[in-house]
């Protein structure tokens, strides 16, 4: 049984590990794996169809714990002990509830203190005692003593009415002072562990389309002190097509990976005469996850000729490798001989299906190549097949429910070439 600490409006967590409030989900699910042994049978709960409309769920069903990820940045908005027969909790240092010691309202404010009358939820039968960053869930035994809680009676105190040995029967830690209201805190200090994450990705066009990105990076910079003297820093860096591999590193630093094309499977629908001749030496990926970006170079030039963004979906199969790029593109409308380019730009958070990009650019001419990924010849992919999509220079990564997992950018083409849909990473 987990023995954990409680902090309100921050963390649960021991001295192995602790999840943080705005933390990552990736960093969440490396701690996961990391204590597999100990923390067993945990799920995965999401909307395949509609990803955005729920938080992402990592259900810890040995432990009775919820950790719910917030659907648009992804980062922890709420943890959710919803059994409390299933782990120990403490609260600096002293338990209020393990299997000696039952977390009733007197223990609850023994431990925690005074705090406002609760709320009574009719509905649910459930009454909700609020701290700031922290709520507990009583469940009534009978109908018959819901109408004692109910706001309006003993002139509002209702909470000094609820029964002797009521227990808990959820805990709640969150940010803010409403549990309904609350949003994912900013990402902490301590999650950030050395990285550098996108806050936002801005795609720069020129006359012919997209011609580079333009990052808003944070970090936790700190001098030569302790964690406590960190800061965050925020800073912007652009890179280009045509950028040098040393350009590159020069602005966002060492890639987390580094991974050379052994074999192009697209080249059968180039054009070139030249498509079947094998090529001396491979392109190249640096891939940097917690900015949600890959970028391609010429294995010849060492050049920069493709920048792929990624979503990162629940229910691609790259799910959980990359977190969330936060891009945004200007996308040149078509309106008779005319192109307008609008204000608003697409983004992950407005434009966020296929369908919503089609009605501005129009149908794409070619028909989409089928997309199937698989980490092995023997293997299946269990999310099925994504189709892609040529437009302005861009080929949109489409999953099969219409939402968007990953766009990449080319570059000009260079003379005599053509850009075609199927030219894919």
């Amino acid at each position: 049984m987990l023995d954990l600490e409680v902090v309100p409006e921050r963390s649960l967590g021991n001295e192995q590990w602790e999840f943080t409030l705005g933390m990552p989900l990736a960093q969440a699910v490396a701690i996961l794996q990391k204590h597999c042994r100990i923390v067993k049978n945990v799920q995965v709960l999401y909307s395949e169809q509609s990803p955005l409309s729920h938080d992402l769920i990592l259900n810890l069903t040995q432990d009775g714990i919820k950790l719910l990820f917030d659907a648009f940045n992804q980062r922890l908005k709420v943890i959710e002990v919803y059994d409390l027969t299933k782990v120990k909790l403490k609260y600096c240092g002293v338990h209020f509830n393990s299997q000696a010691i039952a977390p009733t309202i007197e223990q609850i404010d023994q431990s925690f203190g005074a705090t406002h009358p609760g709320v009574y939820n009719s509905a649910e039968q459930l009454f909700h005692l609020n701290f700031r960053g922290l709520s507990f869930s009583f469940q009534l035994d009978s109908w018959t003593e819901a109408p004692k809680y109910e706001p309006n009676f003993a002139h509002g105190l209702a909470s000094l009415q609820i029964p002797h040995g009521a227990t808990v029967k959820r805990m709640y830690i969150y940010s803010g002072n409403s549990l309904q209201d609350t949003k994912a805190p900013m990402m902490p200090l301590s999650c950030f562990l050395g990285n550098v994450y996108a806050e936002s990705v801005d795609v720069l066009q020129d006359g012919t389309g997209p011609a580079g990105l333009r990052l808003r990076l944070l970090t936790a910079g700190c001098g030569p002190g302790l964690l406590a003297d960190a800061k965050m820093r925020v800073f912007e860096r652009s890179v280009y097509f045509g950028d040098s591999c040393q350009d590159v590193l020069s602005m966002l630093g060492s890639p987390h990976k580094v991974f050379y094309k052994s074999e192009d499977k697209m080249k059968i629908h180039s054009p070139s005469p030249h498509k079947q001749v094998p090529s001396k030496c491979n392109d190249y990926f640096f891939n940097y996850f917690t900015l949600g970006v890959d970028i391609l170079f010429d294995a010849n030039t060492h050049k920069v000729k493709k920048f792929v963004l990624h979503t990162n979906y629940p229910g691609h199969y790259n799910f959980n490798i990359y977190h969330r790029c936060e891009f945004k593109i200007p996308l040149a409308i078509k309106k008779g001989e005319h192109v307008h380019v609008p204000t608003d730009p697409c983004s992950p958070l407005s434009l966020l299906q296929w369908d919503n990009i089609q009605e501005l650019l129009g149908h794409p001419v070619e028909k989409p190549v089928v997309l199937h990924r698989s980490s092995s010849p023997n293997n299946t992919n269990p999310f099925g097949s994504t189709f892609c999509f040529g437009l302005q220079r861009m080929i949109f990564e489409v999953m099969q429910n219409n939402h968007i997992a990953s766009v990449t950018l080319y570059g000009p083409p260079r003379p005599g070439t053509h850009l075609r849909t199927s030219e894919l990473p």
